[in-house]
């Protein structure tokens, strides 16, 4: 059964107070689902922990976790779970899943900077399908809610990411150029009935469009999950142009089962990034 009762924020902020008296901590931050108000009764609770890797105290990291979790924790170490999830770990606290996710603050800055610049790129990450978005260490920064930041290092970076940086709009609306390619490439896969090569075009077309969508509404990507089902924005943020966030994937949500009805939504989807 689903854990009932939230933890609360007094709790999270004590949680996080221990976190930064860990030797190379630098701030602690609320993530995810629930730092943008979309969680469900049982979403996880996804802890950034900033810090600065070559300094950082594992061994004091697995004792402030085995204290909150009343057991033993795994740490993964910096760069265990990727090159850009990093590590982490694992714990439930008071029957709930609070996840660590290690972020180096040096990385961090850089990838503000580069949000800034409207500079980003897609990089093979294990459980990112289309790739790891690198500047979505700048969306996590620009959404998360700070826990413990004792030095301020947290609520400078925020202030450089927030509001949506306008390089990074452009570039990443500008980045749907390569949805008509994909969708053109899918089309004579079809032709050739080959659903597997059209589903990962369509999917990559689709996710590109979603990229873009959000970008235009100022709202940041960090992870691939529901982005392109709308279920980061509301309807109502949707620039009117976009179209139904359903397109590649039907409107029942459910998705196409034929390779020619794939391309046909994926068409729609190319149509609508195009206008406005």
């Amino acid at each position: 059964m689903a854990p009932t009762t939230d933890l609360s924020d007094e709790l999270l902020r004590r949680l996080a107070d221990d976190l930064v008296r860990v030797d190379g901590v630098v701030a602690v931050a609320l993530g995810g689902s629930r730092a943008r108000g979309t969680h469900g009764p049982s979403s996880d609770y996804d802890l950034g922990v900033y810090s600065e890797p070559d300094r950082l105290d594992l061994a004091a990291l697995g004792g402030v976790a085995r204290a909150w979790a009343q057991e033993d924790v795994r740490i993964a170490r910096p760069g265990e779970w990727g090159p850009w999830v990093d590590g982490g770990a694992w714990l439930t606290v008071h029957g709930r899943a609070v996840d660590w996710i290690l972020r180096d603050v040096q990385r961090v800055a850089e990838q503000c900077r580069r949000a800034q610049a409207g500079e980003f790129g897609f990089h093979t990450q294990p459980g990112h399908p289309l790739g790891f978005l690198d500047v979505s260490y700048a969306g996590e920064v620009a959404i998360g809610h700070p826990l413990a930041d004792p030095s301020g290092w947290l609520a400078s970076r925020q202030r450089s990411v927030d509001p949506y940086p306008a390089a990074l709009r452009r570039a990443l609306v500008a980045h749907t150029w390569q949805v008509d390619f994909l969708l053109g490439a899918a089309r004579k896969g079809a032709a050739r009935g080959d659903a597997a090569y059209v589903a990962l075009c369509c999917s990559q077309a689709a996710m590109f469009c979603a990229h873009g969508w959000h970008a235009r509404a100022g709202v940041w990507v960090v992870n691939e999950k529901g982005s392109s089902q709308g279920s980061i924005v509301s309807a109502s943020s949707w620039p009117a142009s976009a179209g139904p966030s359903t397109a590649c994937s039907g409107a029942s949500g459910r998705p196409r089962t034929s390779c020619s009805r794939r391309w046909s939504g994926c068409r729609r989807c190319s149509a609508s990034r195009s206008a406005g």
